[in-house]
C-alpha cells in the first residue's frame, strides 16, 4: 500500500496514533476514509505533528502541510 494512492485532489485524510514505538503506516480505515499512521512522538508542543509531516515528506517525496486537525487525531494534510 502506498500513501500516494490515498491522496485525493492533493488532500490526505489521516488518523494519527501518537506515542507509538515507531512511525509507520498501520493501514486504511474504511469507515473513516482515512489512513491510520502510528507516530513515534508525543502529542505535546506540536512534536507529533512535526514527526508526521516529516514521515509523509520522506514517504511521498512531496511537501505536506497540515490544513486541519492540529489538536486532533483526525487530520487533513495537503500536498504540493
Amino acid at each position: 500500500m502506498t500513501i500516494k494512492s490515498h491522496i485525493n485532489n492533493g488532500i490526505l485524510s489521516v488518523h494519527a496514533k501518537p506515542n507509538s514505538p515507531k512511525t509507520e503506516v498501520l493501514g486504511w480505515d474504511e469507515s473513516k476514509k482515512s489512513l491510520k499512521i502510528a507516530v513515534a512522538a508525543v502529542p505535546d508542543k506540536d512534536r507529533a505533528n512535526i514527526e508526521l509531516l516529516k514521515f509523509l515528506k520522506k514517504e511521498t517525496g512531496m511537501k505536506p502541510e497540515l490544513v486541519s486537525g492540529t489538536r486532533s487525531r483526525e487530520k487533513l494534510v495537503k500536498f504540493s
